[in-house]
């Protein structure tokens, strides 16, 4: 994954609402990757907001989306990584963001942009904002 990134749930729900900072999504969904835990938040939070959800998955895999699955190891680096992000009081589905971005050795976008603090030796952070 060369150019590639991770998505965070914020960074494609900004998208997908036309939040601020969501049109720079569009040109990185092609080759990039979201978590199966960070997708399951876009769809929980997209019901939410009243979003017919039939069909969205397909719709965003046409971009080029990859939902990846969330596996064992990357839960325990989600779980290693907390002491690293307390501060910033990231939650689980951000650590588990974190973590595929580590695996896949890409870069995380998200629309969150205190993550842009992390050290680069935790993450290699984008904020779309």
């Amino acid at each position: 994954m060369d150019d590639a990134v991770v998505l965070d749930a914020s960074a494609l729900l900004a998208y997908l609402h036309g939040e601020p900072g969501g049109g720079h999504v569009r040109p990185l969904l092609d080759g990039a990757a979201i978590s199966s835990v960070n997708w399951s938040e876009v769809v929980q939070k997209s019901l939410a907001h009243g979003v017919d959800v039939v069909g969205l998955r397909e719709e965003i895999e046409s971009f080029g989306l990859h939902i990846v699955d969330f596996t064992a190891t990357d839960a325990e680096d989600a779980a290693n990584l907390w002491s690293h992000t307390r501060q910033l009081g990231l939650s689980l589905a951000d650590r588990a963001c974190l973590a595929l971005g580590r695996r896949l050795g890409v870069t995380v976008a998200t629309a969150d942009h205190s993550w842009t603090a992390l050290p680069g030796e935790v993450a290699s952070v984008r904020s779309i904002r």
